[in-house]
């Protein structure tokens, strides 16, 4: 199986190609940047060119596109002289991939996100759920990259996820780490409650669904149970031996964040075992692993 993979600078993407490789299948990687260090296949791509995207993507000619590249910035992707560049690579981005997709025959796998939702209540999202509301600049153009790939193919795999870590880039655990090491103490809000996906595990999940035939929408996240980002916090430093005292704020309280925060990130991931998918394992020995990976 040949497999185009946006994104491979990301947490995710690097994951992916890995998985890829270890599997046998023939992986090309492809990002903004000129080259890529870790991957033999790499092409440079610019999703917002059209014709760079048709002209790259067909001469490659992929069984499937796992399409992880995407704007994830989401308090910048609220400034004014932003939007329209967060839209370009989210919605218009993901377009021009999907007409390829289509034209080729090929199979589609778009990373979404939980955003796409209002992030009210407390009942769990369910994948096929079409009241979306987003809050956010980040939502509303992930939901039409979304619609993008729904409208335009038959063949494709819609895969929401959330509080995402890996190895390979930012993110809240290794802030939170940071952070834990230098003050005795932290603020964490507890009313934002979801569940962790670490990319080594979401991996392995997106490229059996590649192997499959299972189109559609679907949540993945690690199993677990729901959680607060206080109550990770507290796992997180208590699995690496910190003794930082983590204390609960409301987002109120918190302030901070320009961009609308989902309440509500709770994703219903039945629909993965119902299909024949095996689930994520918990998010606590996901942690476990990945503080093993770097070394904490």
């Amino acid at each position: 199986m040949k497999v185009l993979v946006t994104g491979v600078n990301g947490q995710l993407g690097y994951d992916v190609m890995n998985e890829l490789n270890q599997r046998g299948h023939e992986a090309i990687g492809s990002d903004i940047t000129e080259s890529n260090e870790h991957f033999q296949k790499y092409v440079q791509l610019d999703i917002t060119n059209k014709e760079a995207v048709e002209t790259e993507i067909t001469k490659i000619n992929p069984d499937v596109v796992v399409h992880c590249a995407a704007w994830t910035a989401v308090d910048l992707a609220e400034d004014d002289d932003k939007v329209e560049k967060v839209r370009a690579v989210n919605a218009k981005g993901t377009e021009n991939i999907a007409l390829v997709c289509k034209k080729l025959d090929c199979k589609m796998i778009y990373i979404s996100t939980d955003y796409v939702f209002n992030g009210q209540g407390e009942t769990p999202w369910d994948p096929d759920c079409k009241d979306y509301q987003p809050l956010n600049v980040y939502g509303k153009t992930k939901l039409e990259g979304e619609l993008a790939v729904s409208n335009n193919l038959e063949k494709y795999f819609i895969v929401r996820i959330a509080w995402v870590f890996g190895v390979n880039g930012k993110n809240f655990i290794k802030t939170m780490l940071n952070v834990g090491k230098k003050y005795p103490q932290v603020k964490v809000v507890n009313d934002q409650i979801g569940t962790p996906t670490y990319t080594y595990d979401l991996a392995r999940l997106l490229v059996d669904m590649a192997e499959s035939d299972k189109y559609g929408y679907y949540h993945a996240t690690n199993e677990g149970g729901y959680i607060s980002w206080y109550d990770f916090t507290v796992e997180i430093f208590k699995q690496a031996g910190y003794t930082t005292e983590v204390l609960p704020v409301t987002t109120e309280e918190y302030g901070l964040s320009k961009a609308a925060r989902p309440f509500n990130s709770r994703l219903d991931k039945s629909k993965l075992v119902e299909n024949g998918f095996k689930p994520l394992p918990t998010w606590q020995d996901a942690l476990s692993r990945y503080l093993k990976e770097i070394e904490y």
